[in-house]
């Protein structure tokens, strides 16, 4: 071999952007091909033979689509909720407990409902969305449709028909979709060389639940506790990825049936709980929405945003509900925000009255020694400990130990004699 091309071999071109992309498109397909072998003729049993997954397959410039549409009546509700009220919802509420101003003007009638079923958690570049559920509101009222891709390397019709309606949306709305959703499907436009959909503002409801309800959340646990809604033989999501192999090996259509079903009924909790937090202030009595638990997270959620009237207002009816110390550690940090002083230094009192918490202890002695002028309580508070390093707990003690003193010379007579 000439010199040339052997070093030509040890130091080679570097690759552009889409030579890199089509020799990972092509190692992709050669694993796929030796790992899922084609699928064999399915040896169906009578009560199999008449058994059809319940999509309609029709032509399109990319490929076969399979395509299931659900139409839900006003009516419809899941649990408590109503799926119908997400398209009026308040949207300025929802920017609000979002933390994301760039909702508050859009139109929430035309958001797009979104939820992916994969062959992987982990995500990567060879993770495939196999089913997409997507739910929006038209004329006719709410619909949810569903795309399957039926063999692997047939992505192209459900990425060009999902890119289609984002295209058309207002907004997107998932859970746990900016984490995992949107880059798997963002990964599989740039695989299969589908044009990408436009960026649209992106209302995570996984964020919004973690907010309100102040832990980390599922949606069929939301369905449960907030909704009071119970799914029956739901699968779990461990069991999604294998049931979609089973398919793809031996053409059971059996085995989607219950994915099909937990995916549609994603995308329509998600509606439930946008008309949920969009809905807090529909009534006079907010709390008609949520319990007083979830409406201390909501007051939080809009201190945090900088609605603190109303983060107030929110707080005192969750106090009012009997939220508990909570509801009284939460209205006490607004009203201090907003400059109520007096209503802060009087529920972080109730508030110590019933829990040790060396942060609240710290807070309501900076409120005795500068607005009540109070350096006595102060030190109380100080010296059953409180929420600061040794140095500045130091200092504050030293501090109020002075005051006090000056306090007691300004206040002992003069002998004029």
């Amino acid at each position: 071999m000439a010199f040339s091309a052997r070093l030509a071999r040890l130091h080679p071109k570097p690759q552009t952007r889409e030579e890199i992309l089509d020799d990972l498109r092509t190692r992709m397909r050669r694993v796929l091909e030796r790992t899922i072998a084609p699928r064999p003729p399915p040896v169906a049993t009578a009560e199999q033979s008449d058994f059809r997954l319940p999509f309609f397959a029709e032509e399109t410039p990319h490929g076969l689509l399979h395509r299931r549409v659900l139409r839900l009546s006003a009516a419809h509700r899941t649990g408590r909720a109503r799926a119908h009220a997400a398209k009026h919802a308040d949207c300025k509420l929802l920017s609000l407990l979002a933390l994301d101003p760039e909702l508050a003007s859009l139109d929430v009638a035309r958001a797009l409902y979104l939820d992916t079923e994969t062959t992987g958690l982990a995500g990567g570049t060879g993770t495939v969305a196999f089913l997409v559920g997507l739910a929006a509101f038209d004329d006719a009222g709410l619909f949810v449709e569903q795309i399957l891709v039926r063999n692997l390397g047939e992505e192209a019709p459900m990425l060009a028909h999902v890119r289609a309606r984002i295209e058309d949306a207002s907004m997107l709305v998932t859970f746990n979709g900016k984490s995992f959703d949107m880059p798997l499907l963002r990964t599989r436009f740039a695989m299969t060389r589908v044009q990408a959909p436009p960026a649209r503002p992106h209302l995570d409801l996984l964020h919004v639940a973690r907010r309100v309800h102040r832990r980390k959340s599922r949606l069929v646990a939301l369905e449960d506790r907030v909704l009071g809604f119970v799914r029956e033989d739901d699968v779990p999501s461990g069991e999604v990825s294998e049931r979609y192999l089973h398919f793809l090996r031996t053409g059971d259509e059996h085995a989607l049936l219950g994915v099909i079903e937990h995916n549609a009924q994603d995308v329509i909790t998600m509606t439930a709980l946008v008309g949920l937090y969009g809905a807090v202030f529909a009534s006079q009595d907010p709390c008609d929405a949520l319990g007083a638990a979830d409406l201390v997270g909501v007051a939080r959620t809009l201190h945090r945003a900088g609605d603190r009237d109303r983060a107030l207002s929110v707080a005192t009816n969750a106090k009012d509900r009997g939220a508990g110390p909570d509801a009284l550690r939460a209205r006490a940090a607004i009203a201090r925000a907003i400059g109520d002083r007096d209503r802060a230094l009087a529920d972080l009192e109730a508030f110590l009255a019933e829990v040790d918490c060396p942060r609240a202890r710290l807070d309501l002695a900076k409120l005795y020694e500068h607005h009540r002028k109070d350096a006595a309580r102060a030190l109380e508070l100080v010296a059953q400990g409180i929420a600061e390093d040794e140095p500045r707990s130091t200092r504050r003690r030293e501090r109020l130990e002075n005051k006090l003193r000056r306090a007691r010379e300004r206040a002992r007579p003069r002998n004029l004699g």
